[in-house]
């Protein structure tokens, strides 16, 4: 008999207003034969699993997601088939609140309290307490039999199953009108923890709209339309002014300012032309451009940004671990003392049944730690898409905590703190023009593919000044380049090796070592045994790299630079910046470094995340500049898509804000539980009270999670 080979299948399941939905989900699935890895992705809605279909259909698995009270279908799979002529299916749009089936049993079991209120009025207190009977259990029907559901799941201790026995207790108590409201409340309070769910949930959906859903491809008959989701490595499309890019690419031919705000959050328009790599959802905003495509849909900017947050929700935070396994020790004490509180006056003092019944069932209510489970998730979830739409990724609540908790910054040099590119900072004419001395230095190095060679070439030409053909290059191994131009040879070297050669007197050569002394490279040019002139070429910092540092120092975090530079150049870039440095490091070495800095602190390295990558790994948080490139993306716990070092502080300010936030937030729902659990157990407030109590701490943390929503990270104050 062959076995059937297990298959991944994916649906999309609606109504989780937090990670106890999830969970709830999570263990119902994982009791199933044949289900296994079975992922819930809270924030956008999906559900991953490995199904066996001998053991279970899948069938049972939706029917069972629909007996727990969420709505499920299964996901849309592109065959890479459909074309712009069969449409393209938009997105489905998102019901109104009164839409929904908690929106439906808010309005349903409203009218029916209000109905019940006016029959109490007006036809007396009899048949006004059997309409507040029929409200409660009309209301509960639907709140119980997912109760039961989830407990044939094996899931006892549930906000549900709780709601169910109060309301139940409070019928057979005859408190029938706080039963009739509590189950209203309880309606209200999960219709408005959905409606903040969804709110956080609008980050993440807005950065999978960014990218267009079609596009115009270039054939062999002219440009067509065709859907963005069918592009394909190496394809050409045109992109006009105005409209968003449909792809990440690379410019074929054009020129244009492009906006990546809508990706990196860089309010102002970068100039790109033929070579220039441009993401997609950006905006082109002046000319047409051909671009060829260099990555397929699925993999583009975007979606990576987008799969990195919902991987993330998985990465949980040490504090939201605590708080889970917290919350199963907890939930059955809450249970143990209200059958203590029921059943010990009565028995041991004499005291009245239905009093401590009812305050039993009250403080049942109390108890749920909804608000407390959902403290950090919803704050987490917050930072994240906060952090995404800013270009400030971070994996996950233990990165964030992490972040939070950082005291020493490792910054690696070229590329991170610098450019990665060397600029002409000096030139020094010896026996000929700066016009001139370019001239000649380029034609030398015009071949060339060294970094101080394009800086010179490049330098040369947006002076505007013509660049003469050379022939015969030769490399100097270690000491410089050399070819004829002009029909005699040039010479682009060392001043040592030029001052070898008889070129440089011992005082040009003490100008050579001035220049040197303030962390640039230089060069001699020289034909003919004459000394034409010299030129000095540094990686400049970045023009935010001061700051950066700066801010650092305000929030008491030191800063380190690792470079595998000369100590003379590191030291005088660190000096400009006033941070401390290693140099003439490489990767091992700079590994070595960060196991030593991580022993007396909690270090974040930042770094390309390419010859980093040891280090990166190696310290508490690893954080990779690179706008949106693989390894930028898979190699560290983060990445900051705008290439700006003033971007560091503002990752670690998201992060302790999430963790303030998050404070708040356990201080919120413990603390109106204590309050409340004191005035149950002596009588000063009902039913009705605790589960405005509950629902409100609930509602009251996500709001104030939401509010990461809005937090500036560039903001100091």
């Amino acid at each position: 008999m062959d076995r059937v080979k297990n298959e991944v299948c994916e649906w999309t399941v609606t109504g989780m207003d937090c990670g106890s939905c999830a969970n709830k989900i999570k263990t119902a699935l994982d009791r199933l034969p044949g289900v296994e890895e079975v992922d819930v992705a809270l924030m956008n809605e999906r559900l991953r699993l490995t199904l066996d279909e001998a053991q279970t259909p899948r069938g049972d698995i939706e029917k069972t997601i629909q007996k727990l009270g969420f709505g499920v279908q299964a996901a849309d799979v592109d065959d890479g088939h459909n074309d712009l002529d069969a449409g393209v299916r938009p997105p489905a749009p998102q019901p109104k609140w009164y839409q929904s089936p908690k929106g439906k049993l808010v309005v349903g079991t409203g009218l029916l309290l209000a109905a019940a209120w006016i029959i109490s009025l007006t036809t007396g207190s009899e048949i006004g307490h059997w309409a507040f009977i029929v409200a409660c259990v009309v209301g509960l029907f639907p709140i119980a039999r997912r109760a039961l559901a989830m407990a044939q799941s094996g899931q006892f201790f549930t906000i549900e199953m709780l709601m169910s026995i109060a309301a139940t207790g409070a019928l057979f108590i005859n408190a029938a009108e706080e039963a009739a409201l509590v189950v209203f409340l309880f309606a209200v309070g999960e219709l408005l923890e959905g409606v903040a769910a969804n709110r956080a949930r609008e980050g993440i959906k807005a950065l999978a709209n960014l990218v267009p859903k079609t596009a115009l491809l270039e054939t062999d008959s002219g440009p067509r339309q065709v859907p963005a989701a069918n592009l394909r490595i190496g394809q050409v499309v045109i992109v006009r002014p105005g409209d968003r890019l449909p792809a990440d690419g690379q410019i074929a031919e054009g020129h244009s300012g492009i906006d990546e705000s809508p990706v990196t959050g860089e309010s102002v328009p970068r100039a790109k032309g033929p070579g220039d790599d441009v993401f997609a959802g950006a905006i082109n905003t002046e000319s047409t451009l051909r671009v060829k495509v260099t990555k397929d849909p699925e993999e583009n900017t975007i979606a990576r940004i987008i799969q990195l947050v919902q991987e993330a929700e998985s990465a949980r935070a040490p504090t939201e671990r605590f708080i889970d396994r917290f919350s199963r020790y907890y939930m059955p004490a809450i249970i143990g003392v209200a059958v203590l509180v029921v059943l010990v006056p009565p028995l041991a003092f004499a005291q009245d049944w239905g009093t401590w019944i009812y305050r039993g069932l009250a403080l049942l209510l109390i108890g749920c730690p909804c608000a407390l489970v959902i403290s950090v998730p919803a704050s987490i979830a917050s930072a994240l898409a906060t952090g995404a739409k800013r270009g400030l990724l971070m994996k996950g609540g233990a990165v964030i905590e992490a972040a939070a908790k950082v005291t020493r910054v490792a910054f690696d040099k070229t590329g991170t703190l610098t450019h990665g590119r060397p600029e002409i900072t000096d030139i020094v004419s010896l026996g000929a023009s700066e016009d001139e001395l370019l001239r000649l230095a380029a034609a030398v190095e015009q071949s060339s593919s060294h970094p101080l060679a394009e800086a010179i070439v490049n330098h040369t030409k947006a002076q505007g000044l013509a660049i003469a053909r050379s022939s015969q290059e030769q490399a100097l191994a270690g000491k410089g380049v050399k070819a004829q131009v002009e029909g005699a040879f040039a010479f682009v070297t060392s001043p040592k090796f030029a001052a070898d050669e008889g070129v440089l007197s011992a005082e040009q050569l003490e100008m050579a070592a001035e220049i040197e002394a303030a962390g640039k490279t230089v060069v001699a040019v020289y034909r003919d045994g004459n000394a034409l002139g010299l030129i000095g070429l540094r990686d400049e910092p970045r023009a935010d790299a001061q700051t950066a540092i700066d801010q650092l120092k305000q929030m008491g975090i030191t800063s380190v630079m690792l470079t595998g530079d000369n100590p003379r150049t590191a030291a005088a870039i660190a000096g400009d910046l006033g941070m401390d440095y290693r140099a003439e490091m490489l990767p091992q070495d700079k590994l070595e470094e960060i196991k030593r800095l991580t022993q007396n602190d909690l270090v974040m390295m930042v770094g390309d995340g390419i010859n980093d990558a040891p280090a990166l790994k190696q310290a508490h948080v690893g954080v990779a500049m690179g706008s949106g490139t693989d390894v930028a993306l898979e190699t560290a716990d983060g990445a900051i898509l705008r290439d700006r070092v003033i971007d560091v502080p503002g990752k670690i300010r998201l992060a302790r804000a999430t963790m303030a936030n998050i404070k708040q937030n356990v201080t919120i729902a413990l603390g109106l539980k204590a309050v409340f659990l004191v005035t149950t157990i002596f009588g000063f407030t009902g039913l009705w009270i605790a589960i405005l109590a509950d629902t409100g701490a609930t509602v009251l943390v996500t709001l104030n999670a939401l509010r990461l929503l809005g937090y500036r990270p560039e903001r100091t104050k």
